[in-house]
């Protein structure tokens, strides 16, 4: 799918101080990253905090996110569970008719083996009426959905058409992109070694540190794209630091420090995260600060 080739990125939900969704705060970000370049967005995905969204608020941010987009950019709607039978009812019911594809994560928690994970997601392709895009996130999930299984839904479904591979595993990448199918996309959800995929063979990133530096980040990974590799290298040690500084006390705590310092929206997130202390927010404010007058 040419619409999922590049740059997307894991929109946050932005709350005010009194932990409501900041509306306006959304629309603002929505804009933001039309503004500077990226290719796709992801709503309701595991950055947007959705674990602690309720149905009325998920529903509150996807108008939002439709309404701010107006049709400019492809969107991508997370639905992910590890209650098979949930997603496929929700699946069946929702109207995607403003959605490109799904981003289904693999079950955590329950740790199912690779055919539970295969099974699970034969579920969700047979359910979906647009295109599939698994994603593979083993430090949350506990469980890694390794290529054979990835390859093994990829050829018997041809609806499942990526996989966000976020394993953080240089190998295991290679692998997917040795034996799957032509068109199957191989999609980075790990910003430190977007680069090296892209090289590779992958196809881009859904990504959370992009959606701070939209302009940079996708010129990275567009450059990548067309095998510039020294002028993308050099995007990517330019931005490596605040890779690791926007993680470093979680996600997506550390991206919406940078939101605070460009003016976009409060930092505030919801229990169990809590806000990044502040050393890490004083460095985040220089490095957003120091890009933002390159």
């Amino acid at each position: 799918m040419q619409s999922l080739i590049g740059t997307g990125v894991a929109l946050v939900t932005p709350f005010k101080k009194d932990f409501s969704i900041d509306v306006e705060a959304l629309k603002s970000i929505v804009n933001f990253q039309i503004d500077n370049g990226i290719d796709y967005l992801v709503v309701l995905g595991t950055t947007a905090e959705s674990a602690t969204l309720s149905k009325e608020e998920k529903e509150l941010v996807i108008d939002t996110v439709v309404e701010a987009n107006k049709g400019r950019l492809p969107l991508v709607l997370g639905v992910g569970s590890n209650n098979t039978s949930e997603v496929v009812a929700e699946l069946k019911s929702r109207d995607f008719k403003d959605f490109v594809a799904v981003l289904s994560v693999s079950p955590y928690y329950n740790k199912p083996t690779q055919e539970g994970i295969y099974q699970h997601f034969k579920a969700i392709a047979e359910a979906s009426p647009i295109p599939v895009i698994l994603y593979n996130v083993p430090g949350r999930t506990s469980s890694n959905m390794l290529p054979s299984t990835i390859i093994r839904l990829a050829n018997d479904f041809k609806n499942v058409v990526a996989v966000k591979e976020a394993a953080g595993d240089i190998v295991q990448v290679m692998k997917l992109l040795q034996d799957k199918p032509k068109d199957f996309l191989v999609i980075s959800g790990d910003d430190m070694i977007t680069l090296p995929m892209i090289l590779a063979g992958g196809s881009g990133v859904i990504s959370v540190i992009a959606e701070g530096f939209p302009k940079q980040f996708s010129e990275m990974v567009h450059l990548g794209l067309n095998k510039r590799v020294d002028e993308a290298y050099k995007l990517h040690y330019l931005l490596a630091d605040s890779i690791d500084m926007i993680f470093e006390q979680g996600n997506p705590a550390g991206i919406k420090e940078v939101f605070k310092t460009l003016g976009l929206s409060e930092n505030t997130v919801r229990l169990p995260l809590v806000n990044v202390d502040e050393d890490l927010a004083n460095r985040l404010q220089a490095f957003t600060n120091k890009i933002a007058k390159m």
